[in-house]
């Protein structure tokens, strides 16, 4: 089926739809980078992990990273190649297979490198082994997405480290952004040496994390080069790792719903869709963030105080198709009456959408679809009943 990419009018049912074009115009940007820095970038699949596009990122990019279990055999299995794993806590239960699929893996705490550093070399003698570190300094105002906010669970601090490091640590691993700029990026690097540049000639790498935004319009992208050039200038020895996940997806595909009824309550016009917020789109209320919504202005949120005045026109909140009240986000301003049957599509929907919806309420997910560059849409997976029942089972 093709489609008009811009209304979408030919499709009636939700779907995310990403846009092929868009994809490889941020993986040729990212591997453009990789390439002048000396630097690998791989995709996390915490932001991202839709296995049927894999062979498109197998042409720009060597590997993956993985936070867990699963995650890990994803990559192993359908990436095609072992991935850089970090998780919070392994279990003996979990860290040989982990180690299987894994060329990397890094423990959050000394204690963890202590309990499990030796079965994961028995299950993968090649495995390179490395710790998190957390420099304690984060420009993430958001706490949520925050991972060296104060009290974090996240890595160990300079003072907590010996002076020699365990013979087995190949690497740091410090993750302290958030769709963040390259001149963030700047300032924490100055703080991560400071704290343990010292432990830098005992290492063979050091992974610098995820939230660097490269892609993003506004990011200053020769100031990144620079930046990883002069990282090489101080320390030549050092393999320098970067797994961003936003960044591959930034703007690379929309979540088109369609309106299904008009009510109103007290002068608020709702427009109910079948898609949800707390399904389908759970950052908007999480974090919150208003999304952009196609052909429409935001004219503001219930945050503001806005209660829109009966002669405004045109101008609708958002409503899920779930029984939570707070499933609802925002007013829009459309040029028209919205009708019952017509697409409402939400913007830069990809990324840390697709991995973390849900089937609260037993609504089913979007379908996920690709759009090739000529039009043509092609279905990757239609979810059914089985789907939800299957999670119960």
């Amino acid at each position: 089926m093709k489609v008009d990419l811009q209304t979408f009018s030919q499709l009636h049912h939700p779907a995310y739809v990403l846009e092929e074009q868009r994809l490889r115009k941020n993986l040729e940007l990212i591997s453009n980078i990789a390439r002048r820095s000396d630097t690998t970038i791989i995709l996390a699949f915490k932001a991202f992990a839709l296995w049927k596009t894999f062979s498109i990122f197998r042409e720009y990019i060597p590997a993956t990273t993985a936070s867990s279990l699963y995650e890990a055999r994803l990559g192993y299995e359908k990436f095609g190649c072992r991935v850089h794993t970090f998780c919070p806590g392994y279990t003996d239960d979990n860290i040989s297979e982990i180690a299987h699929y894994s060329s990397h893996l890094i423990f959050n705490s000394l204690s963890q490198h202590q309990g499990f550093a030796d079965k994961a070399k028995d299950a993968n003698p090649e495995i390179s082994l490395g710790l998190r570190v957390n420099p304690e300094y984060s420009e993430v105002e958001t706490l949520l997405y925050n991972p060296c906010a104060p009290g974090s669970r996240f890595g160990v601090t300079a003072d907590q480290l010996p002076e020699e490091l365990p013979e087995d640590i190949e690497g740091f691993h410090c993750h302290c952004h958030c769709e963040s700029g390259a001149d963030v990026f700047q300032r924490t690097l100055a703080h991560i040496e400071e704290k343990f540049g010292k432990w830098f000639p005992q290492l063979k790498w050091i992974n610098f994390g995820g939230g660097h935004l490269m892609t993003r319009k506004d990011y200053d992208t020769e100031l990144l080069v620079n930046i990883l050039n002069g990282f090489h200038k101080r320390y030549p020895h050092l393999k320098l790792i970067l797994e961003p996940g936003s960044a591959f997806l930034w703007q690379t595909g929309p979540l088109v719903s369609q309106v299904v009824d008009i009510v109103e309550n007290h002068g608020i016009r709702t427009a109910i869709l079948n898609v949800s917020f707390t399904c389908h789109m759970p950052d908007c209320l999480e974090m919150p963030y208003q999304p952009q919504v196609r052909f429409a202005e935001s004219v503001g949120t219930d945050a503001d105080g806005l209660y829109p005045a009966e002669n405004a026109p045109h101008i609708y909140r958002l409503g899920g198709d779930s029984c939570l009240s707070g499933d609802f986000m925002g007013y829009w301003k459309f040029d028209h009456e919205l009708q019952v049957g017509e697409n409402i599509i939400f913007e830069d929907m990809i990324h840390y959408t697709t991995v973390k919806t849900t089937m609260f309420n037993g609504i089913a997910h979007p379908s996920l679809m690709l759009a090739r560059p000529d039009g043509e849409l092609e279905m990757l997976r239609k979810f059914s009943y089985e789907d939800y029942m299957n999670r119960m089972d």
